[in-house]
């Protein structure tokens, strides 16, 4: 049988959720899924911020649906998803990239900061692909999970507590949905990106801790937001039809670094 790459990972017919798009790394999934035919609703708090993202998208020919979503609040969960559905149809594949930081010394983290951060990084992730699940399973609809996750949920940096408690939830969390929905024809895996410029770190790859950090990282760089998406792809299409409950690191290396 003669093998199509093209046709192996084709998610033209797929309606795309991300959360956290109004920028960055998110805003980057959502114009990738887009440009290779998904239908795609961008979600995130700032309005302003996603009808930028829906503009590039739709300079480029793309179908996008902007929608303002916190994902602490399950209320406005349940309303977005059922907006997603009602205008581009029942969402199958979701990108989990919501994400906040306080940084700080654990001693000196306040349990509004925690809270905050936990609230977003971990229990937004499901809360968001519950809501998608139950719809899914609702319509015997199979469906893929992308949860994004981070090196840091695997190996810890100071002054990230929050943070890195977090995404090693969201590893865990990402197994544990892998295993229930798994009879369901529902797969969960999770990127776990190494160092990539984000709103969340300015100007810290400017600063000699920042260029410290890089040295160690075995590429000798950070990461561009495109080395992403070929995971994504993955992810979303056919072509991973028998991964889940996958941590799949992205970051040049960095994991692999000595001690």
């Amino acid at each position: 049988m003669a093998f199509s790459a093209d046709k192996f990972f084709d998610i033209g017919q797929r309606v795309a959720l991300v959360t956290g798009a109004g920028s960055g790394l998110g805003r980057s999934f959502a114009m990738a899924l887009a440009a290779a035919g998904a239908r795609v609703a961008i979600a995130g708090r700032r309005a302003a911020r996603l009808d930028e993202t829906a503009e590039l998208i739709r300079a480029r020919g793309g179908t996008v649906e902007p929608v303002v979503l916190d994902v602490t609040d399950a209320t406005q969960v349940a309303a977005a998803v059922a907006q997603v559905e009602s205008t581009l149809g029942v969402v199958d594949v979701l990108v989990n990239n919501a994400g906040i930081s306080r940084p700080g010394m654990l001693i000196d983290t306040s349990t509004a900061d925690w809270d905050a951060v936990i609230a977003t990084n971990l229990t937004g992730v499901h809360r968001v692909a519950s809501e998608v699940v139950r719809r899914l399973r609702a319509g015997k609809r199979p469906g893929s999970i992308i949860n994004i996750a981070s090196i840091l949920g695997s190996r810890v940096s100071a002054g990230l507590g929050p943070y890195i408690a977090a995404k090693a939830g969201v590893i865990e969390l990402t197994k544990a949905q892998a295993l229930e929905w798994a009879r369901f024809g529902i797969r969960a895996n999770a990127i776990a990106p190494g160092y990539f410029p984000t709103e969340m770190n300015t100007g810290f790859f400017e600063t000699s801790a920042g260029r410290e950090m890089i040295a160690r990282i075995p590429m000798r760089r950070v990461g561009d937001p495109a080395d992403l998406t070929g995971v994504l792809l993955l992810l979303a299409s056919e072509a991973s039809a028998y991964m889940t409950g996958a941590v799949i690191a992205v970051d040049g290396g960095h994991l692999c670094s000595s001690l």
